[in-house]
Order: structure tokens, then sequence, then C-alpha cells
């Protein structure tokens, strides 16, 4: 006889965890080469935003009505903007494994992962052929002479 204290069956969250955790496993079987792709096109606009970088001379100030309004916050609050990108970024992370706790089903994980990724490499795709066909000094510090 099992101990009074030892529980035979599993609890229902574990069970959904388990039973969640296999249909993604399979979506990611068919989807990973959309989630391969969404990760290695990161590293071909971090290589692109460093040429653009390597192209760039800095100017004379450009006067910019979105930066006169909003200024900068300095180099030495720079965190700041890290800060809140981090979190932000956390907080989409964690959310988009919630499918795994909650009982609305209705979206999956690796679904969700693929459409970011089109999504990122299409609005980066854009970035890049933006960014070397403009070269207009900034008002940002790292643009100035």
């Amino acid at each position: 006889k099992m101990p009074s204290y030892v529980n035979p069956r599993p609890s229902k969250l574990w069970r959904r965890i388990c039973s969640e955790t296999s249909i993604e496993i399979n979506l990611l079987a068919e989807n990973w080469n959309y989630i391969l792709g969404g990760l290695l096109f990161q590293y071909v606009h971090g290589v692109a935003a460093r040429g653009v970088h390597y192209l760039h001379r800095p100017g004379p100030i450009l006067h910019d009505l979105g930066f006169l309004s909003l200024p900068e916050i300095g180099q030495e609050k720079a965190y700041i903007s890290e800060a809140v990108f981090t979190f932000i970024f956390l907080s989409f992370v964690l959310w988009s494994f919630h499918p795994f706790i909650f009982k609305s089903k209705k979206i999956y994980t690796v679904l969700i992962w693929c459409r970011v990724f089109a999504f990122l490499v299409a609005c980066q795709i854009l970035r890049i052929v933006t960014f070397y066909s403009t070269q207009l000094p900034g008002p940002n510090y790292h643009c100035r002479e």
C-alpha cells in the first residue's frame, strides 16, 4: 500500500502542461524552419546595422520635430531605454507561454513565435532597405560631428 502523502494521480495542471507540451513539440517539428529562419535573420539584421554604422559619416544636427518634442535622455541615462525594452520583451516571452497553464486555449506558443518572426523579418527587411538608402545624419549622439 502507498503512503498517504504520495498522490498516484498527477494534478490537472501537470496533465495540461504535459498535453500542451506534446502538442507544441509536434507543432515545433512542423515549423522549426520558420523559427530557425527568423532567428538567423536576427543575425543578418545585426550585420546590416553594423554595416550602416560603418558607412555612416557624422554631420551637423538636422532639426527633427519628433526629436525636439521628445528630447534625448542622454548617454548617462541610456539604461532607462534598455530597461523598458527588456521589461516589455520579457513580459511578451512569459505571456507567450501562458497557454501551458490557463484553460482558455485558442493559441499555440510555437505559432505565436512563427508569426512574430515572420512579422519581424518583414519589418527588418524594410528597415535594412531604408537605412542603406538613407544617409542623412540623425540627431542622436552617435550621429553628431
